[in-house]
């Protein structure tokens, strides 16, 4: 599932700002780019998304940008004025060059005196507590995404519920056709030479008769469809047993399709795939 949370937050020397995204993934996966000496966050980052997310694949990156003239810290005016003659050498003149980002690059902003213990946490607590906002806005859109995705995928077993409703309906009519089918191959088996014997004749009839029956893969592709219903009603993370249904959803019309021997169970069985087939693509995007 897709989303988008950002949290702001500063103190005296400091301003911060968090971006953490996420897009579809069959598992869970984490990327952070943290600022350097901020690498010990990735830990609890990651704890406090996969207590609220259980799949997908999420990019964090915080951004950290010392305040001009702030305590406790100093600038290598020697390094930014480099960095500065390098740009206008770069940009061709003395065109404007963005100080603030340059402040960025490791090195220019060093520390000052030794900063107080307690200070760090304060800190650190701080700059978590705008990750918690940034969460909380991804969770929403998480959230929006899912309600609109639960609308489609029942629109999707609804459909493949009528569609096996059908094929039951073209199946009922089977036995009569197989029966007339059975009794003209039966014709030509009692006039070979030599005859088949009467047991063999039997076994071709009950081989044939038991091919052509397809009420075991409806009657389990209305299952799944109510087992996929339970676990949209359940709520919490179902994509991964979802997924797993499709794979069963896709067996039973593979083998509905492989039984049949009328054009329009056919045909049924091939719009029950396409179905099939949407269904996982809204699947693999829920949580």
């Amino acid at each position: 599932m897709t989303g988008f949370g950002r949290g702001d937050g500063g103190d005296s020397q400091y301003v911060w700002s968090w971006e953490l995204k996420s897009v579809n993934g069959r598992g869970f996966d984490l990327r952070c780019r943290l600022p350097s000496g901020w690498e010990g966050l990735e830990q609890k980052l990651r704890v406090a998304i996969t207590e609220r997310c259980r799949r997908g694949s999420f990019q964090c990156a915080l951004s950290l940008r010392t305040l001009p003239g702030s305590a406790g810290v100093q600038v290598n005016r020697a390094l930014l004025e480099e960095l500065i003659a390098l740009a206008r050498d770069l940009r061709g003149g003395d065109r404007e060059v963005d100080v603030e980002s340059l402040l960025g690059i490791r090195g220019v902003v060093e520390p000052g005196e030794p900063e107080d213990e307690a200070l760090r946490e304060r800190r650190q607590a701080a700059v978590l507590a705008s990750f918690t906002t940034a969460l909380d806005e991804l969770v929403q859109a998480r959230a929006a995404e899912g309600e609109k995705l639960l609308a489609l995928i029942q629109s999707f077993l609804k459909e493949i519920g009528r569609l096996v409703d059908e094929a039951d309906k073209v199946a009922a009519t089977q036995p009569a056709a197989l029966q007339a089918r059975l009794t003209a191959q039966l014709e030509e088996l009692l006039q070979a030479s030599p005859p088949l014997a009467p047991e063999r004749l039997a076994q071709e009839c009950a081989l044939l008769a038991n091919k052509a029956d397809v009420r075991e893969e409806l009657d389990r592709l209305r299952a799944h469809c109510e087992a996929a219903l339970e676990l949209l009603k359940q709520g919490g993370a179902v994509g991964r047993k979802l997924d797993f249904l499709c794979q069963e959803f896709n067996r039973e019309a593979n083998s509905l399709c492989s039984k049949s021997s009328d054009i329009e169970l056919t045909r049924l069985g091939l719009e029950l795939k396409s179905q099939i087939e949407q269904l996982r693509e809204q699947v693999q995007n829920l949580e």
